[in-house]
């Protein structure tokens, strides 16, 4: 559906009204997220809560595909906020609470939280139709109201459209853009800064393309509609197929069991403080309800606080990617609190109702100034949030738990992560003193092999060309060492056991070279180069066993020792995130020549590589990467990637989610 212009003013449209309706479109997108988050938050989960097993993995698959729809929907905004950016405008990421008051979108338009059900069901099914649907509203979400919110008439302050579908909100943007640019030229209609928008190197979500033109802002457009807003009716995976096959299953199961309950009884629009309006509102009472959704909320704001801080920093600089990685760890603490809120009582005025994260929106998210006082207030935010949620644990919940181990883990990464920028001092003060050592710097005048010194668990054994660098606790034992040099690497002795001077310089450098673990390096003396980052960036997959990475890495945010390292994927290893041996006692089973997927070359093939192993989850890369089978051939080559480390995944080397669902523990 399209608004007619009435005159020329209104065919092509001012920068600011074009702004004004992408504020509008991130509202929401964002809007639809919070729901579909909080129907999915809401959903039981086995038979341990009253599920049959076969309502169990009914139920378990709709949480799944109710979550893809979220994440997809915050795929859409992003693509949103980019088209804002392109523009030279600040995204929009605040949002009016829940419920929406009438007018904030057209009256045929309704958006509230509430659980799970055929009702709500229905109207994620309406509002997903495409424009030839004749489905209808979900009963209680149909409007109270009448009216309007176009005014024809031409005026310099935006308003607002009305529309029937959300894919005809979208087309009118379209064409509206297209006016724009055919008034002032591609050129000044996208003058904003593309390093500043996001892309698949900081989110991991390949539609999230920046926008630098006409063309590929009417692509992210075309995507949005395809994907779930007004997409054909005979599009499978779009997100009102998605939500009708859910409605087929749920019939099904309700016609064998006519008391089966897929979810709690959440409330409707739960709120934290007595509401002024109470109608249509719960307010949440009881203490442990409110303070697990006082948590969450905290932990939902500040996730946008560093969504809209990554808008302001400019690509590459470290702090943009650290700042999406912690928003999106941010969501697995927001996922655990909401599905707890959904389990506890609301309070006594509401008997029989559960609580409910209301997804509070600060008064205002807009993006804080890039520099340390923005770093001092992430690490300060994210210290008080783990803070909280240890004195919330002491109920003994797994999702509590859950979601302390991730803020505390969140904390410290921040602190440490903003230190190495050069962007704060920690909260906590950190000291890493070397180990205290008597052992002699240099070899004693024998044939024997020299004693080593340890420092920070690295023994330093001294050679005349070069100190030799051996950290045991890396090593997989793949015998480069005592095989290419025998008379160096001295195997089953007791006591000292490497011997620099045995071999040629320029071999043990080979030997170390080799090494896939990194747990043998060494520093030159000699005035020679020391080894360098390789030219291709690789992650090779062992045969059963662990990933071996080659590149220029910087590990949970640190820089890596050496150039190479071997990362454990069967899940086990007790010296996460590194290769243990542990597959091998475990009988792990992981093909080491999987089939190649997209491989397109990469137009850079080294650089800084990235690996952040998510705290119970995978490993997430960003960086030019070469995945290869354990044969060299390609299995992938990518810019961004999340690499199961559960050993689960029906999909490996890549994340499917299994994590979440085996309880895997990271340490």
């Amino acid at each position: 559906m399209t608004i007619p212009a009435s005159n020329e003013r209104s065919a092509a449209p001012s920068r600011e009204q074009l702004v004004h309706l992408l504020y509008e479109a991130a509202e929401l997108e964002h809007n639809l997220m919070c729901t579909y988050l909080y129907a999915a938050f809401s959903l039981r989960e086995g038979e341990a809560e009253g599920l049959s097993a076969e309502e169990a993995r009914a139920v378990g698959s709709w949480r799944r595909a109710i979550v893809k729809v979220a994440v997809e929907e915050m795929g859409h905004l992003a693509a949103v906020w980019n088209i804002t950016a392109a523009l030279g405008a600040a995204p929009r990421f605040g949002r009016g609470n829940f419920p929406l008051d009438p007018g904030a979108l057209p009256a045929g338009i309704v958006v509230k939280l509430a659980p799970f059900g055929e009702g709500v069901l229905q109207h994620f099914i309406y509002l997903e139709r495409p424009s030839t649907s004749k489905e209808p509203e979900g009963p209680g979400f149909e409007s109270s109201l009448a009216f309007k919110r176009t005014d024809q008439r031409i005026r310099l302050v935006p308003m607002p459209l009305d529309y029937d579908t959300v894919g005809a909100f979208y087309e009118t943007l379209d064409e509206r853009l297209r006016a724009f640019v055919e008034r002032v030229g591609e050129r000044a209609a996208f003058c904003g800064d593309p390093a500043l928008q996001l892309s698949p190197v900081e989110t991991g979500l390949g539609a999230v393309q920046p926008v630098v033109c006409r063309k590929t802002a009417s692509q992210a457009f075309a995507a949005i509609v395809a994907q779930g807003e007004g997409a054909p009716e005979h599009a499978d995976d779009s997100h009102f197929r998605r939500f009708a096959a859910i409605r087929e299953e749920l019939h099904a199961l309700r016609a064998k069991n006519a008391d089966f309950a897929p979810a709690f009884p959440a409330a409707v629009n739960p709120v934290l403080r007595p509401p002024l309006r109470a109608a249509g509102r719960v307010w949440l009472e009881d203490e442990r309800a409110a303070a697990t959704v006082d948590l969450a909320n905290s932990a939902y704001a500040l996730m946008l606080r560093l969504l809209a801080y990554s808008y302001v920093v400019p690509r590459p600089a470290p702090e943009k990617a650290l700042a999406v990685e912690l928003s999106l760890g941010l969501m697995r603490a927001v996922t655990a609190l909401g599905e707890r809120a959904a389990r506890l009582p609301a309070g006594p005025s509401n008997p029989g109702c559960h609580a409910g994260m209301s997804f509070t929106s600060l008064r205002d998210a807009a993006a804080l100034p890039h520099g340390p006082s923005s770093a001092r207030f992430f690490c300060e935010r994210l210290r008080e949030m783990a803070s909280a949620a240890v004195e919330l644990d002491v109920q003994g919940d797994a999702r509590t738990t859950t979601a302390r181990r991730v803020l505390a883990e969140l904390a410290e990464r921040a602190e440490r992560r903003f230190e190495a920028a050069g962007r704060v001092t920690a909260v906590v003060p950190k000291s890493l003193p070397l180990l205290p050592s008597d052992a002699p710097a240099s070899p004693p005048p024998s044939s024997a092999p020299p004693v080593p010194r340890r420092v920070n668990g690295v023994d330093e054994i001294e050679g005349e060309a070069l100190t030799l660098l051996y950290e045991g606790k890396k090593c997989i034992h793949s015998r480069f060492c005592v095989t290419w040099g025998p008379r160096v690497f001295l195997a089953n002795v007791e006591g000292p056991w490497i011997h620099p001077d045995a071999m040629d310089v320029e071999a043990l450098a080979e030997i170390a070279h080799v090494c896939p673990s990194g747990a043998i390096r060494y520093r030159r003396k000699d005035g020679k180069p020391e080894e360098g980052p390789p030219p291709v960036n690789l992650v090779t997959l062992r045969e059963g066993g662990p990933y071996a990475v080659r590149a220029d890495m910087l590990l949970d945010g640190e820089r890596a020792a050496g150039y190479r390292a071997t990362l454990c994927r069967c899940g086990g290893s007790k010296n996460k995130p590194f290769c243990d041996g542990t597959h091998k006692t475990i009988e792990f089973t992981a093909t080491g020549e999987p089939p190649t997927g997209a491989a397109d070359m990469l137009p850079v093939r080294d650089g800084e590589l990235a690996v952040d192993p998510l705290t119970d989850g995978p490993l997430q890369v960003r960086g030019n990467l070469e995945i290869t089978s354990g044969t060299g051939r390609v299995v992938a080559r990518v810019t961004s990637a999340k690499l199961c480390r559960c050993g689960g995944s029906a999909n490996k080397p890549f994340c499917d989610g299994t994590h979440a669902r085996i309880g895997f523990r990271s340490s």
